[in-house]
C-alpha cells in the first residue's frame, strides 16, 4: 500500500480497520483535556471499561458469600484460573493443559529455573542475549549464586555485532555451538525490550535442543503481540506478564507454559504447593504431593483472583478478536508509523534512525527511534502535548502502536506533534 501523510488518509485507513471499534473499548488518559496518544502499551496497557464488571463481580460475590464464593459464586474462585487455559492456549500457541497463570513473571521464571536449570560439572552454561532486561540479568546472577556457581563463569551473552543495533540469529545459534557440551540452559526475551527486535525462536530452540540444553523464552513483549506457536516450536517453558499488551492492570499476573513432553517426568524437581496438587483430593490435606497434570501443577498458592478478574476480562477480548486479526492490523499500523517518521524526517534538520529491524518479520508492536541531534526536551514536549511515550537512554524513544486501540489518525497527528516540538525548540 502507497502511504500518504495526510489526516484524511489516516481517517481512510481508520474507516477501513475491522479492530477500530475496541478503541471504545478502553480508558485513555487525557492531557489538555484531549484523549492521548498512547504508545506505551510496551509497559503498561489501557484498562479495558468491561474489566470494573468483572472485578465487581468478585467484590459482590465476597460481601454476599464470603468464604463460600470459593464454590458457589458465578465463576467460582477455587478454580477460576482454568478459564485462562482455552484462550491463553491460543495466544501463545500451546495446547490448554500446557499454560497456566500464576505469580508475577520474574516469580515465575525463578521457579522454572528450579525445574529447567539443574547444572552439573560438566553442563552449567546458561546463554542470554545481551542488554536482556535487567530483572532477567538479575535473576540468573542470583540463581548462578543460589547454586554456587560465578555468575562470570556460566553466564555467556550473545552480543551484538560492531555498530550494530540487533543481534543476528546465525550468532546466537554460533554461540550454542561453541558453548556445545557445556549448556544447560538458553533463555532469552522473545521480544528485545530495547530495540523491539523479535528473535527467530523456533530455529534458535531447535539449536539449544540439539546440543542438548533446555530452552526457555521470557514473553514479556510478545505474549499477545506476536505470532507464538510454543508447543510446535517445542519449547520447553516460558512465562509472560499480562500487564502489557494483554492489559490487565499493573503488576499483574503472569502467564506460565511448560511443555506437555515435561508433564510426566517425575525426575523434574519442582517447589510444590498446595493449589499443584491433586484437585480431586486437594482438601484432604495429605501429606505427600501429587501434582496436577500439565501446567497446573507447578502452580504453589491459591490464586489472587481480584488480579485475575481484568486479566481475563482482557483475554476474553483476545478470543474475540483472534491472533491473527491483531497482527494483521499491527503490521499495517506500524509500517504507518514508520512511514510518519521518515516523512517528519525529511522535513526537519533532526535526524531519526529507526533502530527496530525494517523487516516486519524481525519486529512486532514497537519501533525504537534514535533522536539523533535531540535529546530529552522532545521527550518531555511530546508527553507535555499529549503523546504518551517511553525514554530509554541515552537518546532512544519506544513506540508502540497497539492495535487493539491506536488509530491511524493517532499516528498522524503524532507526526505533527513531533515536528512542531522540533521545530519550536
Amino acid at each position: 500500500m502507497i502511504f500518504e501523510n495526510t489526516r484524511a488518509f489516516a481517517q481512510q485507513l481508520d474507516s477501513q480497520d475491522s479492530l477500530n471499534k475496541y478503541r471504545d473499548e478502553f480508558h485513555f488518559p487525557k492531557v489538555n483535556d484531549k484523549e492521548v496518544i498512547y504508545f506505551t502499551g510496551n509497559s503498561l496497557g489501557l484498562q479495558p471499561k468491561r474489566a470494573k464488571a468483572y472485578v465487581d463481580e468478585i467484590m459482590n460475590d465476597w460481601a454476599n458469600l464470603a468464604v463460600e464464593g470459593h464454590f458457589y459464586a458465578e465463576k467460582p474462585w477455587w478454580d477460576y484460573q482454568e478459564r485462562f487455559a482455552k484462550p491463553l492456549s491460543k495466544i501463545v500457541g500451546a495446547k490448554p493443559l500446557e499454560v497456566t497463570v500464576m505469580n508475577t513473571l520474574t516469580v515465575n521464571l525463578h521457579l522454572l529455573m528450579v525445574s529447567f536449570y539443574r547444572p552439573t560439572k560438566n553442563r552449567f552454561k546458561i546463554i542470554c542475549e545481551e542488554k536482556a532486561f535487567p530483572s532477567d540479568q538479575y535473576m540468573f546472577q542470583s540463581q548462578v549464586n543460589f547454586h554456587g556457581l560465578k555468575p562470570e563463569e556460566v553466564i555467556v551473552e550473545v552480543k551484538r555485532r560492531e555498530g550494530k543495533h540487533n543481534i543476528r540469529t546465525e550468532d546466537v545459534i554460533s554461540k550454542i555451538k561453541e558453548v556445545g557440551d557445556e549448556l544447560a540452559l538458553v533463555l532469552i526475551g522473545g521480544v528485545n525490550y530495547y530495540t523491539g527486535q523479535v528473535f527467530d525462536m523456533k530455529t534458535i530452540t531447535a539449536a539449544g535442543h540439539e546440543v542438548g540444553a533446555y530452552v526457555g523464552w521470557d514473553l514479556a513483549h510478545a505474549a499477545g503481540n506476536i505470532k507464538l506457536e510454543l508447543h510446535d516450536w517445542n519449547v520447553d517453558f516460558a512465562a509472560w506478564c499480562s500487564y502489557k499488551y494483554m492489559n490487565s492492570g499493573p503488576g499483574n499476573a503472569s502467564g506460565c507454559f511448560v511443555h506437555e513432553k515435561h508433564h510426566d517426568n517425575q525426575e523434574l524437581p519442582r517447589f510444590a504447593g498446595w493449589w499443584g496438587h491433586n484437585k480431586e483430593r486437594r482438601f484432604k490435606m495429605e501429606a505427600v504431593f501429587d501434582p496436577i497434570q500439565g501446567a497446573d501443577g507447578w502452580q504453589i498458592s491459591n490464586l489472587p483472583v481480584l488480579s485475575l478478574a481484568p486479566y481475563l476480562a482482557s483475554v476474553e477480548m483476545f478470543d474475540e478478536i483472534g491472533m491473527d486479526a491483531l497482527i494483521e492490523k499491527r503490521d499495517r499500523i506500524t509500517a504507518y508509523l514508520e512511514f510518519i517518521l521518515h516523512e517528519i524526517d525529511k522535513e526537519v534538520t533532526s535526524s531519526f534512525e529507526i533502530i527496530t529491524p525494517s523487516n516486519p518479520s524481525e519486529r512486532a508492536c514497537q519501533l525504537s527511534v534514535f533522536l539523533h541531534g535531540e535529546g530529552r526536551s522532545l521527550f518531555d514536549y511530546l508527553m507535555k502535548n499529549g503523546v504518551i511515550t517511553d525514554w530509554r537512554e541515552p537518546n532512544v524513544i519506544r513506540l508502540a502502536p497497539v492495535p487493539l486501540y491506536c488509530s491511524f489518525e493517532d499516528m498522524y497527528s503524532f507526526g505533527q506533534i513531533l515536528k512542531r516540538g522540533i521545530l519550536e525548540k
